[in-house]
């Protein structure tokens, strides 16, 4: 029977239309001699609905049949290819996707502007922007959909200023675009950094009436919180008609990135309030605002809801609560967050490393950090960073020098600032000054000012005023406002009573220092966060809190 074109040839279809699609699969892979038809009819069908509630395995089977078109001769109709296409990207198999760009120049369909949009957005989401650029630049007549996904893929990838020449260009041929191109531009102006540009995209946005468009709104609300505009950010998303979980979450991702964790907590009261059910990234985002602010009360309260919701399960929660539990000061929870994610990633493992160091519990972050190496997980450098400081609070200078050199030598990581410091904290604790000294002298990058606090600090430990005051000008040459740098400096030179210096350092800081901003710290009292300012007398129990502290410090001289 499969020796008949004709036969085999109505089977298929039969096959396809009546949704045993896996058989007319099989079918096809049996025929000798293939005839135009069945492929075609058989990619039509992995669009019907039919088939998808019935054939579970459905991409399992589009993924197949495209890896036999892009590796065959077959010639195929432009729907078919169309069809093919979008079935990969919609199950986020974009390697297959560009794999079928073959059979597209073996059909001629290369000038096609519908394949063309479907091919560049393909190798956008594969990173792969020439060739995405190759494809665009091919096509002669170019429609919206054509330009919005090549603005789209370069703003994708992190190239903002391509992104909006491109747009520049797509004006040019009288193109003004729509919600999506905006969206596109807006993104490109987070990546830039380039706040003003965003506000004239905004200025242009008015003037075309798309500010009713949820999709704009929402890149607004995104550009402005991305660019630290929390106040503009919060303008736009109170200025939107219509809301999205998506515009609820860019807000909440807002406030929790510029340290507005309270606000953020308030949002999500309101979010679930008006009937938003949030998703992953919102309890994600609040676990993060939570561990900003030393909330535990609120820690608890999300981590219930996201077993509720069902969101326990993903990784991204569990490496927050990891996250949130270690900066609320319960490391022991934070453990069993780590102990219930099946499938933990770098960022899992990373957290709980960092999360023991930052405890002070050095030998349980050093065997985790080996524990990930033996799971075959390849560290970054957050998990590199945090079995450094693990050393550094240990004493370990034989281990995390060996840490240190591995970044290079084994895993080709560059060391940042936070490394050096670490190391020099390290070689500061254990009185190798010198070295330290060597180490700050051979950076492949300039000291900033964390680096070169932690070796005067040490300095100051041991008594090296040469090395301290050598380090320090460097640090008044970077921070010339700075008083804490000043204040640092003239509490070394009294240690050793050098008076003089310590007249000339205090001297310098008041003509170079301006007035102070005092810190703030958080503390839940009664399950309210406080704040608390040094010499803030406007909280209602600021007088109790100073007559107990009046004790315990009498109580601790008397002893």
């Amino acid at each position: 029977m499969l020796k008949s074109k004709i036969q085999n040839h109505h089977l298929t279809s039969m096959l396809s239309i009546s949704i045993s699609l896996s058989c007319a699969c099989s079918l096809f892979d049996e025929m000798p001699q293939r005839p135009k038809t069945p492929p075609n009819k058989m990619a039509q069908q992995f669009h019907s609905p039919m088939v998808h509630a019935k054939d579970y395995n459905v991409p399992s089977l589009s993924h197949n049949l495209s890896s036999k078109f892009s590796s065959t001769m077959l010639p195929l109709k432009r729907r078919a290819i169309l069809l093919l296409l979008r079935s990969r990207i919609r199950e986020n198999d974009i390697l297959t996707a560009m794999q079928l760009h073959s059979p597209v120049l073996k059909c001629g369909y290369s000038s096609d502007v519908y394949v063309a949009s479907v091919l560049v957005d393909a190798y956008a989401k594969c990173g792969f922007v020439e060739d995405a650029h190759m494809v665009f630049v091919d096509i002669s007549v170019r429609d919206l959909v054509l330009w919005n996904v090549m603005v789209s893929c370069y703003a994708l990838n992190g190239l903002g200023e391509e992104s909006l020449k491109v747009f520049v260009l797509m004006r040019l041929k009288g193109f003004f675009g729509d919600g999506f191109t905006f969206s596109s531009l807006l993104s490109a102006c987070s990546s830039l950094g380039c706040c003003e540009l965003g506000r004239m995209i905004h200025s242009l946005i008015e003037k075309l009436g798309l500010s009713c468009d949820v999709v704009v709104g929402s890149a607004l609300v995104d550009m402005y919180a991305k660019c630290s505009e929390i106040v503009d950010a919060r303008r736009a998303f109170d200025a939107m008609g219509a809301r999205n979980v998506v515009s609820w979450n860019a807000m909440i991702v807002g406030y929790g990135q510029c340290g507005e964790g309270k606000e953020a907590m308030k949002l999500l009261s309101r979010m679930i309030k008006f009937g938003f059910k949030p998703d992953e990234l919102t309890l994600a985002s609040i676990l993060s605002s939570c561990a900003h602010i030393a909330a535990t009360n609120e820690t608890t309260q999300v981590h219930g809801y996201a077993v509720k919701m069902g969101f326990q399960d993903f990784v991204s929660i569990g490496n927050a609560l990891i996250i949130a539990y270690a900066k609320n000061g319960f490391i022991d929870d934070a453990f069993n967050s780590f102990c219930l994610i099946t499938g933990p990633d770098l960022v899992t493992w990373s957290s709980m490393v960092s999360s023991y160091a930052y405890h002070g519990l050095p030998t349980d972050a050093i065997d985790l950090f080996e524990k990930m190496l033996r799971e075959g997980i390849r560290p970054d450098g957050v998990a590199l960073l945090g079995v450094l400081s693990a050393c550094s609070h240990a004493g370990l200078v034989d281990e995390g020098l060996r840490y240190f050199a591995s970044m290079r030598n084994e895993y080709q990581i560059s060391p940042n600032s936070e490394h050096y410091t670490c190391l020099v904290d390290l070689l500061g604790r254990a009185n190798q000054l010198e070295v330290a000294y060597s180490v700050l002298s051979n950076m492949c990058l300039k000291p900033d000012a964390d680096v070169l606090g932690a070796f005067i600090g040490a300095c100051k430990v041991h008594g090296n005023t040469r090395l301290a005051k050598w380090a320090a000008e460097k640090l008044f040459e970077l921070q010339p406002s700075e008083p804490v740098n000043y204040k640092l400096m003239s509490n070394i030179y009294s240690s050793t009573g050098q008076w003089e210096d310590v007249a000339t350092v205090r001297s310098t800081m008041r003509t170079k220092c301006g007035t102070n901003v005092p810190g703030c710290s958080w503390i839940e009292i009664g399950g309210t966060v406080r704040s608390f300012v040094s010499n803030d007398i406007s909280y209602v129990q600021a007088l109790e809190i100073r007559k107990m502290l009046r004790v315990l410090v009498y109580t601790d001289a008397g002893s």
